[in-house]
């Protein structure tokens, strides 16, 4: 077990486990050395290597896959060390696991994969292999350093792929964006597509392929963790909602914290995760049992994703929504 106590400010939000809750939370994790019919796997964390477990999934049970591997960066996972290697390594890293995984996927899937600039090369071309590409998404990833050498990496990227491209669920209704309207226009006195409110003018947007409205899990955010690559919440839910009907089944590989099980649990679909790392597995077992008394999504709210730094105003709009 790595020794992952540190000192920490009182109001310090980061999610951490004591030994007790370590052997309580042990209980929750399971391991797959049979076959298992799509009863036995939902809603379950599977904590072991993903080339050992997936052989024993069942096929084609999976509406959405959320992949986020690790990158082609050396990297210390809690005491699972990733090393970089070259381009031609790492696609073939790639291409061991992939497939398999697209064997989860139902006939009318989808799949999206993360990975940073060094790395979305190869993504591109080991997914383009098996599915039908839609789109790349860039979010702007501001958290870290400046780099005194080369330009700050603050961008990121998410492949978009489905296996029928004819034949998808994507429900952009679900995932629109409240966006402060700055030049207000108006058609005989009357706001056009904006709305006027106390605390502002805003207009509902389609989503676009970059995302600037996403804040990196810091530590006075209740889902924090110590896991160094964490997605947020927020970023996940959009996904979710996205590409994955209520009730339908999202699986993710390389689980880490838990972000893609809890979402899915907080927005009302089924979640199957594996992860290698049980310290990391177990912040996920944890986190989904606060998700059982917390729903909340930081940035997502009455239905709708909102900007950055606007928290005060999304409150209040939850108080004037229950008031109704």
């Amino acid at each position: 077990m790595p020794n992952m106590e540190k000192n920490r400010a009182t109001r310090n939000r980061t999610i951490v486990l004591s030994d007790s809750e370590r052997t309580d939370l042990k209980k929750d994790l399971c391991q797959l050395n049979t076959s298992s019919s799509v009863d036995e796997v939902l809603n379950k964390i599977y904590n072991q290597d993903l080339l050992e477990a997936i052989d024993y999934l069942p096929k084609h049970f999976v509406d959405l896959l959320i992949i986020d591997p690790p990158y082609n960066l050396s990297k210390d996972f809690a005491g699972f060390k990733f090393k970089a290697t070259d381009d031609k390594t790492y696609i073939e890293y790639v291409r061991c696991w992939l497939p398999k995984v697209l064997e989860l996927l139902k006939p009318n899937g989808s799949i999206y994969v993360c990975c940073d600039w060094k790395s979305t090369s190869a993504i591109y071309q080991v997914m383009s292999e098996y599915v039908t590409i839609k789109n790349r998404i860039t979010w702007q990833r501001e958290k870290g350093r400046g780099a005194k050498t080369n330009w700050k990496n603050a961008m990121e990227d998410i492949w978009f792929g489905v296996l029928n491209d004819k034949d998808y669920y994507f429900d952009v209704a679900s995932v629109m964006q409240k966006r402060r309207v700055l030049a207000p226009y108006k058609v005989d006195g009357k706001p056009k597509d904006w709305i006027e409110t106390e605390d502002g003018n805003f207009r509902l947007t389609y989503p676009s392929n970059f995302w600037d409205d996403i804040s990196i899990p810091y530590w006075s955010m209740p889902e924090n963790t110590d896991h160094p690559t964490q997605k947020p919440e927020k970023l996940i839910a959009k996904l979710i909602l996205a590409s994955c009907p209520r009730q339908g089944i999202v699986f993710d590989p390389f689980l880490g914290s838990g972000t893609t099980c809890v979402v899915a649990k907080k927005l009302g679909r089924h979640y199957c995760g594996i992860e290698i790392n049980e310290e990391y597995a177990l912040l996920s077992s944890k986190r989904l049992r606060m998700a059982e008394e917390n729903k909340d999504i930081q940035g997502y709210s009455d239905g709708v994703f909102w900007e950055r730094n606007t928290l005060s105003l999304q409150k209040k709009s939850q108080k004037a929504s229950a008031e109704q």
